[in-house]
């Protein structure tokens, strides 16, 4: 049992390992809870889904060099689960720009009209 499994429950662990959703209920899942974190706040939003897409990109780099240099048994629900968790963040950032027509608040000077 690792590490993670010792401090959860272990209902929790087994509902999310027993989970088998495929690539667009995911997809569907992050991008609701990414759209409702911009709903509530576009900065926190921003800086979430900006570091997200980073870490995943990254991850996802480092993961399809090594693939190439030794192939590996990864399923290729993973790959998919990767680009899925890019994709997310970045069409509920483009969709929320899109219906505020780019206005973020952060972005606005403090004390203007």
């Amino acid at each position: 049992m690792s590490n993670l499994s010792k401090n959860i429950p272990l209902g929790i662990v087994k509902f999310f390992t027993m989970l088998k959703l495929r690539p667009l209920e995911w997809f569907l899942v992050q991008f609701i809870l990414y759209i409702l974190l911009w709903l509530s706040s576009d900065y926190i939003a921003t800086l979430i889904s900006v570091i997200f897409i980073v870490v995943f990109a990254a991850i996802l780099l480092v993961a399809g060099i090594s693939e190439l240099v030794e192939p590996s048994r990864v399923p290729r629900s993973y790959y998919f689960f990767m680009v899925v968790s890019i994709l997310a963040p970045l069409l509920a950032g483009a969709l929320f720009l899109l219906i505020t027509g780019g206005d973020l608040i952060w972005l606005k000077t403090p004390f203007s009209n």
